[in-house]
């Protein structure tokens, strides 16, 4: 393997901690920046893994982290724009944003900014990015906007081998996706929806990871961009539906008109901490999230198969409903 020594930012979030594990597994030094260590202690128990508290949003610190390593990979991101809080513990200056918030700009132009100098300065010549299917700079959203800046920022970086990575919505145990659905469908009689016909086909988890694990080390890669997509595209009323039904829990799905959609979001971004839904959010709906070319093919380089969504998904969307546990233990032992 050409690249032993990985930064991994963003390492302690869901696609994160695969990819850890995945990287740790090949028998790769890796380092896992965050700003509060206990968000990372289940990586703690992996060999080959360290744990440092460090703002990556400081360049000083960014470039400090870089020091020795061989590659680096970004997966930092955000759904909304008062996320970048939780990121660099407080907003930067609004006049630092383009035409999108001061979060999105933070988390996904500026640091991506810093990082490829800090990798200039620090001698580290390969990096892998994690950007968004759809990122578009004259997308409908500022998340698909600053998530397409980012992205170019990152593939016109001189002197440094870049592989860009743009899947669509990620599913696996542990995600915010199908899992906060079926946990919706738990408790409430009717499930309701804005762009209940919006397209998506979703990727499990493993697969992106195993496709970023087999590119780091492959050329061919180098330079390139990649959709990353399951097999099946779905509406999301489908796939409310699917996880409803997987966790016990079938319901009736209904779309919420776009005007009372835009109302409520505005609510929602009223209250304290990350909200459930955004107007940008709603924005980001109004375009597919399904690959460019269809049927959907993975590039060859990256050896996947990409596995169909129903059968990985039921055995831990099973788990979430007490009856559902033992058939979902069986059909991991095959029985």
């Amino acid at each position: 393997m050409a690249y032993q020594n990985v930064l991994v930012l963003g390492g302690t979030g869901f696609i994160g901690r695969y990819l850890v594990g995945c990287l740790a597994a090949q028998g790769r030094r890796v380092c896992v920046p965050t700003r509060r260590r206990a968000r990372g202690r289940e990586l703690l128990v992996l060999p080959t893994v360290e744990v440092v508290q460090a703002d990556i949003h400081d360049g000083s610190v960014l470039r400090a982290l870089l020091s020795g390593r061989d590659a680096v990979i970004n997966l930092v991101a955000i759904l909304h724009d008062s996320d970048a809080v939780a990121l660099s513990g407080a907003l930067p200056q609004p006049q630092t944003a383009g035409h999108y918030g001061a979060g999105f700009a933070a988390a996904h132009v500026q640091l991506v900014r810093s990082l490829v100098d800090a990798c200039r300065q620090s001698g580290v010549g390969r990096l892998l990015h994690v950007s968004a299917l759809g990122a578009d700079p004259n997308g409908p959203s500022e998340y698909l906007r600053s998530k397409a800046e980012g992205e170019q920022i990152a593939r016109e970086a001189q002197g440094i081998s870049t592989t860009v990575f743009r899947p669509s919505v990620v599913f696996g145990a542990g995600d915010h996706f199908l899992t906060r659905f079926a946990a919706m469908a738990a408790w409430l009689p009717v499930l309701a929806t804005p762009q209940p016909q919006a397209r998506m086909q979703p990727v499990w988890v493993h697969d992106l990871i195993a496709a970023m694990c087999t590119a780091l080390d492959e050329p061919s890669t180098f330079g390139k961009r990649y959709e990353i997509c399951g097999p099946t595209i779905y509406t999301l009323r489908d796939l409310m539906h699917f996880a409803a039904r997987a966790a016990g829990h079938p319901r009736p799905v209904i779309g919420i008109p776009g005007p009372l959609a835009y109302v409520l979001a505005s609510c929602f971004e009223l209250l304290p901490g990350s909200p459930p839904l955004s107007r940008d959010n709603l924005r980001s709906l109004s375009v597919d999230n399904i690959a460019s070319q269809q049927p959907y093919v993975p590039a060859p380089e990256l050896g996947l198969r990409p596995a169909p969504m129903e059968p990985e998904a039921a055995l831990y969307l099973a788990g979430m409903h007490p009856r559902s546990r033992y058939g979902g233990f069986r059909a991991r032992a095959r029985r």
